[in-house]
């Protein structure tokens, strides 16, 4: 018997990562479960934001809530975007890849990382977390039109090959957002 959670997101693109990743769970949407509200990020941390977001959900549904926190860290930038990288240069993502280069104009060390922390909430106030990471550099233009976000601007170290270039399949083995689902199925 499939179990059923509602994913506590907005996105599109991570509502279908989901569902591609979590085989043998009946992945709602937020608005499929009758959730059409916001949560405000104010945590500090990914970790922080995912529970947030979970908690928020689960109890306006009363399902079980899966959230999710990611972002991108740049070496040379101390760690920015950081949590704050869906919202990094205040518009949508070609303008958060275009600040994200200007940033990094003359910068050697490209070295970054994607970061992802997984809250899953449950109505009996349980909750489950887990952390992902995946490791590599930022290219010097965009390469790839697959995904969303700064995928087409980081070179993979594990598929040696921009996340933009790859299929949804190659992203989900070896992403942050992945390696963080798989962490969590370990704990159920």
């Amino acid at each position: 018997m499939e179990k059923t959670i509602v994913a506590a997101t907005g996105n599109a693109h991570k509502l279908k990562e989901f569902r591609a990743i979590l085989k043998g769970w009946r992945v709602l949407s937020a608005k499929e479960a009758g959730f059409f509200g916001d949560v405000e990020e104010t945590g500090a941390t990914f970790a922080q934001n995912a529970e947030l977001k979970a908690r928020a959900v689960c109890e306006a549904t009363g399902f079980a809530a899966l959230a999710d926190d990611s972002g991108l860290c740049v070496e040379a930038l101390g760690g920015a975007p950081g949590v704050y990288s869906a919202r990094y240069s205040g518009g949508d993502d070609a303008d958060n890849r275009g600040l994200l280069l200007k940033n990094m104009e003359g910068v050697e060390n490209r070295r970054a990382y994607f970061a992802c922390a997984i809250a899953l909430a449950f109505p009996d106030g349980k909750l489950i977390t887990a952390e992902g990471r995946t490791y590599g550099e930022i290219m010097r233009e965009e390469r790839g039109t697959n995904g969303f976000g700064y995928d087409c601007l980081f070179f993979s170290e594990d598929l040696q090959k921009s996340f933009g270039e790859a299929s949804d399949e190659e992203k989900n083995g070896v992403s942050h957002r992945g390696r963080a689902l798989s962490a969590l199925e370990e704990k159920l």
